[in-house]
């Protein structure tokens, strides 16, 4: 089978504060010759990453600096190669924002047995810890079949 040629890859979360930076972080750290960014479906414009998410990932070594949330478009997803959405509703979601993406959208959790990465806005620190490592697990299995 041929080896797909991807480019650049979206991560894609509700508000674009906690868990799509993570993702966003660890596939730039795994895959630094790819463009990779990040948005949300109700995305939270020029937010800075969620203070917890941001901790958590520190503590893992990674930084969010520098995050500004942003909300999906149509033009931003028709930008992107590949889309990588944290659950089930996000990809109805793309959808209906850009309908010609679809063919575009899977899960990030995609090769951890299509598990959805829950949403640990408000959570505590465990749910970020938890959610931190579901997006490390996926980032190393989308990396391996990327590069």
């Amino acid at each position: 089978m041929a080896k797909l040629m991807f480019q650049s890859v979206l991560v894609v979360c509700t508000g674009n504060i906690c868990r799509s930076p993570v993702g966003e972080r660890l596939l730039r750290k795994l895959l630094p010759d790819m463009k990779v960014d990040s948005a949300g479906t109700y995305g939270l414009t020029d937010h800075p990453a969620d203070a917890v998410a941001a901790e958590v990932a520190a503590n893992h070594g990674l930084s969010l600096e520098g995050h500004h949330g942003r909300k999906l478009t149509s033009a931003i997803a028709r930008s992107y190669d590949l889309i990588l959405v944290m659950e089930a509703s996000h990809l109805e979601e793309v959808t209906k924002i850009a309908p010609e993406a679809r063919g575009k959208v899977m899960l990030y959790g995609q090769w951890l047995g299509k598990k959805e990465i829950p949403d640990p806005y408000k959570k505590s620190q465990d749910a970020h810890e938890h959610v931190y490592g579901l997006l490390d697990d996926a980032s190393q299995e989308w990396a391996r079949r990327l590069s």
